[in-house]
């Protein structure tokens, strides 16, 4: 099998706070049009934090190895700036890296604007660089950006003029005081819409060590990842349900509340899956190993909280909600005291009891009993067995009629 070769045309590294301090104060990612964009074109260390972006013209074996040099360099406490340097040793190889407290600097082949927010002032300052090695000095606010545009891509042309209002609206978010996390989603939308170079790729958490991983990476090789301007799942706006492509496809409104459901964009769950939030839920689940009864639960436990607080009432209705939908499979009603919510370290544990046997559903609330239903049942089967009989053998019992 051969793969064809990749490169990433849009590097990102926002520093919001360079102290290291925020859980959200430094963030990175990549796109591109091209193919296979998997997560090597972005490589974080979640010890050291800093990240390493690679891309350029040269091949992919060329880029692995500055990429290689990079980190070694960089675990070796070197600067940002030397170690994008670098990619200058390499043909058509691009380094950008950086981190909270380090920095950030892109060398090799680049065209990148620097980005920086005076403290003081709120002064914005954009400045182009497409040569030699552009750094973002440790201690400063700011960002860089590089972009270009993929042969093939039909918005080719538009890198530049994308490249410089990105850039500028970045600095604004950065002044206005939005974190790296958000910054790096609102910017990856803006260049995927506006210059066509798309595809994931993804993004990184420098601070707190979170990668988006394969979310929207390409699921094959030599095919182009998830597209980062197009619908990436549906939520409810009235109690926080969600549900991801291409399962939400089967839903307008919400099975939980019946609200209408909103679109959220692939750059839109970028932010989400990197930005950390106090408001953040850890869910456990426990008594069943059904094939995705915990990842739902947990998008339902996380809705019923934002919507109703840690009430375990309010908890354990949304679940049966669910399971009555049939949303939730192979386990039985809870109740209140089913639950564990620790409210203190913001965390709910549910306790579900697994149905018996292959049964997918709990028993149905029935006005009558239903031992009635099984004995009806019962009856049904031996008619329709009779019938059945004398279907089959309706010729020899005329005949034996006809004999008599």
């Amino acid at each position: 099998m051969t793969m064809s070769s990749v490169a990433a045309t849009c590097n990102i590294i926002i520093i919001t706070d360079p102290s290291g301090k925020d859980p959200n104060g430094a963030a990175a990612g990549s796109m591109s049009f091209a193919q296979n964009m998997f997560q090597s074109t972005f490589v974080m260390s979640k010890n050291n934090h800093f990240a390493v972006l690679s891309g350029g013209t040269g091949s992919s074996d060329t880029r692995l190895d500055s990429i290689v040099d990079a980190i070694a360099s960089l675990n070796n406490n070197v600067s940002a700036a030397s170690a994008a340097a670098i990619a200058s040793q390499y043909s058509g190889a691009r380094l950008l890296v950086g981190g909270p407290t380090m920095g950030a600097a892109i060398g090799g082949s680049f065209d990148a604007y620097v980005i920086t927010v005076d403290d003081s002032s709120n002064a914005i300052k954009v400045t182009p660089y497409s040569s030699g090695v552009a750094t973002l000095q440790p201690g400063q606010k700011g960002a860089i950006i590089h972009l270009r545009n993929t042969d093939g891509n039909p918005m080719y042309g538009t890198a530049e003029s994308v490249r410089k209002e990105t850039a500028m609206n970045i600095g604004k978010m950065i002044r206005d005081g939005y974190p790296a996390t958000t910054i790096l989603s609102e910017a990856m939308g803006e260049v995927a819409n506006d210059s066509g170079e798309r595809y994931g790729g993804g993004g990184l958490n420098l601070v707190s060590g979170i990668s988006t991983g394969d979310m929207f990476t390409p699921p094959d090789m030599n095919t182009t990842g998830y597209a980062m301007d197009e619908v990436y799942s549906k939520s409810c706006p009235e109690c926080g349900w969600a549900k991801g492509y291409p399962a939400c496809e089967a839903y307008d409104n919400c099975p939980v509340c019946g609200a209408e459901l909103k679109n959220v964009y692939a750059y839109q769950s970028l932010g989400s899956a990197l930005t950390v939030r106090s408001d953040a839920v850890s869910v456990s689940v426990y008594g069943s190993d059904k094939p995705g009864l915990a990842a739902t639960t947990k998008e339902i436990v996380e809705a019923s909280v934002a919507k109703n607080g840690y009430d375990s009432s309010a908890i354990a209705g949304s679940i049966n909600r669910a399971i009555n939908n049939g949303l939730l499979m192979g386990v039985d009603h809870v109740e209140p005291k089913d639950l564990n919510v620790k409210q203190s370290s913001k965390a709910v544990g549910v306790y579900y009891n697994a149905l018996p046997g292959d049964r997918s559903s709990p028993s149905w609330d029935l006005p009558i009993d239903g031992n009635i239903l099984n004995i009806l049942g019962s009856i049904q089967t031996v008619v329709g067995i009779i019938l059945i009989l004398l279907v089959l053998f309706r010729s020899r019992l005329l005949k034996s009629f006809q004999n008599r």
